[in-house]
């Protein structure tokens, strides 16, 4: 089950992190997950399933074998409402295979190029204060632990809180079942606005509309709020033709941004002037097409990226800082700062566990200078631990065992249940020794 590695590299998108497997593995079904487990507790090796490499922390970085679910992809079964999917599907295939049934997931974040598996095990998340993160859709799951033992758990089991959120750290997820609603659209109206209006009405918006974002553009005044209404699935699509969106798309927010984004960091100087001209370009408009349309959008400028949830009436407060502090630390920063929000969850180790959450996002291109992106990040997140932030397992932060049990009030239960299906740490890595204690 281990087969001979060809010495290629393994990166993750955001070339964050890096590795070379020992070896790397594809198994095609619960039976050959079940030996590769098995041969490697016995063997002493250390397995790390690797979905899309959309992580930007460490999570999924593969130290000794590498686990790809490639080959478990698809449509297991639809009941009702109910759908079966193997853990390796990727989110972009899911609207085709639920399309037939006239069905649609809950919610969705704003990239589907992870795994069904990857974004739930990292507590991906959408926007909307009615609305948990993906892994809240989550009613039953199969799961090989460490000691080869196959799990399959529904919800109402005291295992699910764990295993829907896991971090890879509870075993390989071989196929979960999600609670799908009935198809429907959306009806997405962008604006451009000034940043203290966004603030200010943050949470007016998020508790009077479906899903509320905003992007606020450093170094200008400007935000760009989205507000999608949830609609029927048969309402007609309106909004700019396909020329004016594949434009908008593409040419603008990933060509034009692209170049922007190189040219700021060859020449950090100029970012200011380029954040303003951004702003400046932004423009009004309002459509309406599916759910899974709406919800994601392509992302071809690689960047890197951090995010914390708070206390959602804290967002005023921390955006204030946030603000200040690029400007006192004179940092240049071309990408846009995100703000959502999630309703409170009860899974262990949920960032929106027991607290209904607001999420603030940094983001750094991927050329920027290593020294400054560094800092700007710290900087951020000395601002986010100062209201008990709680870092995305996926995305890049600093914290360690003995902080994130303070603000996780279920973290020593989400340890007890990894100590009986891990208890020799076959799915361990740098990352996970630094965030679970070990």
């Amino acid at each position: 089950m281990f087969p001979v590695n060809d010495r290629r590299t393994w990166r993750n998108w955001g070339r964050t992190e890096a590795a070379t497997p020992s070896s790397v593995s594809r198994p095609g079904s619960t039976e050959e997950v079940v030996e590769l487990v098995g041969e490697a507790a016995t063997t002493g090796r250390r397995l790390r399933p690797v979905g899309s490499g959309h992580s930007f922390s460490g999570i999924a970085t593969p130290e000794d074998v590498q686990v790809e679910l490639s080959d478990l992809r698809g449509l297991v079964g639809v009941d009702g409402h109910l759908v079966t999917l193997r853990g390796g599907t990727r989110l972009h295939e899911i609207p085709g295979l639920l399309a037939p049934h006239g069905l649609a997931m809950t919610n969705l974040g704003d990239i589907d190029r992870q795994t069904i598996a990857g974004a739930t095990g990292t507590g991906t998340h959408g926007t909307g204060l009615r609305f948990g993160g993906i892994a809240t859709q989550i009613v039953g799951a199969t799961l090989v632990d460490g000691t080869g033992l196959v799990h399959t758990v529904r919800r109402g089991d005291p295992d699910m809180n764990a295993i829907a959120i896991g971090l890879g750290a509870l075993g390989i997820v071989v196929d979960l079942t999600i609670e799908c609603v009935p198809a429907f659209g959306l009806r997405a109206e962008q604006r451009s606005v000034g940043i203290d209006d966004a603030v200010e009405a943050f949470s007016e918006r998020v508790t009077s509309t479906d899903h509320h974002e905003f992007y606020w553009f450093p170094h200008t005044g400007t935000a760009l709020t989205k507000t999608n209404v949830r609609v029927p699935a048969d309402t007609p699509f309106s909004g700019p033709g396909r020329i004016r969106r594949v434009f908008d798309d593409e040419v603008l927010s990933n060509g034009l941004f692209g170049a922007l984004c190189e040219l700021g960091a060859r020449a950090p100087g100029l970012v200011p002037g380029i954040g303003k001209l951004a702003g400046a370009a932004l423009s009004d408009r309002t459509v309406t097409a599916s759910s899974a349309e709406v919800f994601t959008s392509p992302r071809r400028v690689r960047f890197r990226e951090m995010e914390y949830a708070i206390p959602l009436d804290e967002i005023p407060a921390a955006m204030s800082e946030v603000r200040r502090m690029i400007d006192a630390r004179r940092h240049r920063v071309s990408f846009p700062v995100e703000v959502r929000a999630a309703a409170a969850d009860d899974l262990m180790v949920s960032t929106a566990a027991g607290r209904v959450s607001g999420y603030v996002a940094v983001h750094r291109y991927h050329r920027d200078d290593t020294r400054a992106a560094a800092a700007y990040f710290a900087d951020v997140e000395a601002i986010m631990v100062g209201h008990g932030g709680r870092p995305h397992w996926g995305k890049m932060h600093t914290r360690d065992a003995a902080y994130l049990r303070r603000v996780y009030p279920r973290f020593d239960e989400f340890l007890a249940v990894r100590d009986r299906m891990d208890p020799h740490r076959v799915f361990s890595n740098r990352y996970l020794r630094r965030v679970l204690g070990d």
